[in-house]
């Protein structure tokens, strides 16, 4: 089992991880809000904040995350919310065996990609561009630089740099904002790509 791996399944297993909410992110609100709806990917949704905001906006998504805690969560918080959505369990570095089927018109990753390992990068790139609709939209946020203890699990930030290098093929890079507060990490930023 891979380290980071470990590390989530333990995290949602003992207690509430730092990172989960049950509200969406105030940048994913941004960008869905006049939107009419589509179909919508959640990539690393956890226990299902922002796919279930999706639904309640009227999108069809699907959410996936390897970790099994998380996504028995979110499938409860979606029928207690009472709407409709689809929650996979899967690597998002392996979509296609996690049974994600596109295409999608909206994709979004709320502090995923970042902690991804670099050995798993591409096949994460070539896996949402696989299932991204032409000109679909793909908003991702994440930790430029992570710490030190974050870069020990694998973790390698989503820099601007990083962001073009990897996507680049299939998407374009359209935007990219300072998003909400960091607190000690360095700077939290939305990309916002867009599939060739």
């Amino acid at each position: 089992m891979r380290l980071d791996s470990f590390y989530y399944r333990l995290a949602y297993r003992f207690g509430k991880p730092r990172w989960d909410s049950t509200e969406p992110r105030s940048e994913l609100e941004a960008v869905v809000t006049g939107r009419v709806p589509g179909r919508a990917l959640d990539l690393g949704c956890g226990t299902g904040a922002n796919a279930i905001y999706l639904a309640r906006q009227g999108w069809e998504v699907v959410g996936v995350d390897f970790v099994a805690n998380a996504i028995e969560t979110a499938k409860s918080r979606a029928l207690s919310a009472g709407v409709t959505a689809s929650f996979l369990l899967g690597d998002v570095a392996q979509l296609g065996k996690a049974g994600v089927r596109g295409p999608f018109d909206l994709l979004v990753d709320v502090g995923c990609y970042h902690a991804i390992p670099d050995g798993l990068r591409d096949a994460y790139a070539a896996g949402v561009a696989a299932v991204a609709r032409e000109s679909a939209d793909f908003y991702l946020t994440g930790i430029s630089e992570p710490p030190a203890s974050w870069r020990l699990l694998g973790a390698g930030g989503a820099s601007s740099a990083e962001i073009r290098r990897r996507f680049g093929t299939d998407f374009v890079l359209e935007d990219v904002q300072t998003a909400g507060p960091t607190g000690r990490m360095s700077q939290f930023n939305l990309y916002h790509l867009v599939r060739k």
